[in-house]
């Protein structure tokens, strides 16, 4: 599931073999460009983690159950992303 609300640069979308796109459950591009200007990811967090609705979240995890999930960003931090802080709601939600 890829969970930014940019596509990925340089892949298809044919070449994705993405199953689903949760684009509702990304930041706001005003979220986002900050944390990429700013780089605070303490701020990032609790700033994201009041964006999410936790109604689609909710929704989106029955659409996925009882399956594994795969989270795809495409952020080249690896440790400070939004889908390291929506792992955390989702295992906080099941």
């Amino acid at each position: 599931m890829l969970v930014d609300r940019l596509w990925p640069r340089g892949l298809s979308k044919d070449r994705a073999e993405v199953d689903l796109r949760a684009k509702e459950l990304a930041p706001s591009d005003h979220l986002r460009q900050r944390f990429h200007r700013e780089g605070d990811s303490t701020a990032f967090r609790k700033e994201y983690r009041q964006e999410v609705d936790l109604k689609d979240l909710d929704n989106l995890l029955e659409r996925v159950k009882p399956g594994p999930v795969t989270l795809l960003y495409a952020s080249r931090n690896e440790r400070e992303n939004n889908a390291q802080v929506l792992m955390q709601l989702i295992q906080e939600r099941i």
